[in-house]
């Protein structure tokens, strides 16, 4: 057991994601329900190198839990990459009387907690959130399920001008590394074919896959593209493609973008939030660190920051093949 735990920093870091503030909020009443000082690191590992801090108590976090984005705002910090950066945050953290570290964002946030933990045993607790669902220790992210329900009502308004014109639209969500949002959204908005990075669907056989739906009396396709798929340069190229080699389709692009990472977090993202955040300042008390607290078969569990960050998250098989199925 290290020393007792008085006060608690809790930052944002990397990309914003809804349910972000959802955290925050938790973190810090988790902090006053056990009588600990709570302290909001703005801008990530960049305010934590300047010192950019505000203590927070529990009426500071009122009316957040439904705001997207995050109000401790997000930055990224090639400062803090250096040993330097670190020694000037470990300064700043000493100065403050910090004692621990609530860590909320994706694997870089992670990396960086465990390289400064490791460097000056500093207690470091992890909270998975970002809309890619792409770390591994948790079933879900926060911020996954805002996403999907995003974008499958957009690509629901798509269908519509789709269906109206007789056309094939790509729509292109984000997911660079991951095809966690294709995949899902693909499955829960009809789309006849899925484009993610795990999976080289090829361009021969989307071709044959989009001639299939043509022949089985479909007038318009939606075809869903994680921005990290192989198959062509980008999503315009791979719509160029098609058009040249499928003149029959008449062929448009709709590229969703950050509209994916705003808007208000959904229940389920509130309420995991909600989970991890208590869960996070618990083990902290417990003298516990180098861990991220997620969620595996709808129960709060840990996994150390190292494998959150090498592990691999792999993609659902079984929703691939209800896919192939369901595009018939």
């Amino acid at each position: 057991m290290g020393k007792k735990i008085k006060k608690i920093g809790v930052m944002t870091s990397g990309g914003d994601a809804p349910g972000m503030n959802a955290a925050i909020r938790s973190v810090v009443r988790a902090c006053s329900y056990y009588n600990i000082d709570c302290t909001g690191v703005y801008r990530g590992y960049q305010g934590l190198i300047e010192g950019d801090f505000k203590n927070l108590s529990a009426r500071h976090v009122s009316n957040i839990i439904n705001r997207g984005g995050t109000i401790l705002k997000s930055a990224r910090s090639s400062e803090f990459r250096t040993e330097e950066g670190r020694a000037k945050a470990y300064k700043q953290l000493k100065n403050a009387e910090i004692d621990a570290l609530v860590l909320i964002g994706g694997d870089g946030t992670f990396t960086g907690g465990m390289i400064f933990n490791k460097e000056y045993n500093f207690p470091c607790i992890g909270i998975p959130c970002t809309i890619d669902n792409d770390i591994f220790g948790t079933n879900y992210a926060i911020g996954f399920d805002t996403a999907l329900n995003t974008v499958v009502e957009v690509i629901d308004k798509i269908r519509d001008t789709a269906s109206s014109h007789n056309r094939l639209f790509f729509v292109e969500v984000m997911g660079r590394d991951a095809g966690f949002i294709a995949l899902n959204a693909g499955v829960g908005a009809g789309a006849e074919e899925i484009l993610i990075p795990e999976e080289n669907l090829g361009l021969d056989r989307l071709l044959e896959a989009l001639k299939r739906s043509k022949r089985s009396g479909k007038s318009s396709s939606i075809v869903v593209v994680s921005e990290g798929d192989k198959i062509g340069k980008n999503v315009f190229e791979l719509a160029d493609y098609v058009e040249e080699n499928l003149p029959q389709y008449e062929v448009r692009v709709s590229v969703l973008g950050h509209m994916q990472r705003g808007g208000s977090p959904s229940c389920f993202d509130r309420v995991l939030a909600s989970r991890l955040g208590v869960k996070a300042v618990e083990l902290l008390l417990d003298g516990k660190t180098n861990l991220m607290v997620g969620l595996v078969n709808n129960k709060v569990e840990t996994t150390e920051l190292e494998k959150a960050v090498k592990g691999h998250h792999e993609i659902n098989k079984e929703l691939l093949r209800v896919s192939d199925i369901m595009s018939i």
